[in-house]
């Protein structure tokens, strides 16, 4: 994606969480089945294979995302995309909970603030100021 629909998306995405509150109540039942996921760290090619086994999000098909989504594997910025647009498309259906990896100074150290600097060398730096506001 250009750097501008990123941006957009970043932008949309803190908008919707800030009418959040800080904790999201997931309610759950024998008719409906909730995914719970934690720990991508940025290996998109374990969230395709969750969603193949388990089908994508949608009306009928809830989804928890602990945390970790970054640092570590190379697509983190892949699965923020993905995730975002998700959280957006399916709100009520999909739950983004921040994990120790959506923290700055962990992105330093494990890879997150790398891997856009080389993925986005434009725009860089406005989108990792947007990240770490949207975390």
């Amino acid at each position: 994606l250009h750097a501008r629909y990123v941006l957009n998306l970043l932008h949309e995405t803190r908008k919707h969480l800030k009418q959040l509150p800080n904790i999201s109540h997931v309610s759950t039942c024998y008719s409906e089945e909730v995914t719970v996921c934690g720990d991508l760290h940025g290996q998109l090619d374990d969230l395709f294979l969750i969603f193949y086994k388990n089908g994508l999000p949608s009306p009928s098909k809830s989804y928890v995302f602990n945390g970790d989504f970054v640092d570590r594997g190379k697509q983190s910025l892949e699965i923020l995309v993905i995730l975002f647009t998700f959280l957006l498309i399916y709100p009520k259906e999909v739950h983004l909970n921040r994990g120790n990896h959506e923290d700055h100074m962990v992105n330093l150290r494990y890879g997150f603030c790398a891997e856009l600097s080389t993925v986005l060398r434009v725009h860089g730096k406005k989108i990792l100021k947007m990240f770490q506001n949207v975390f």
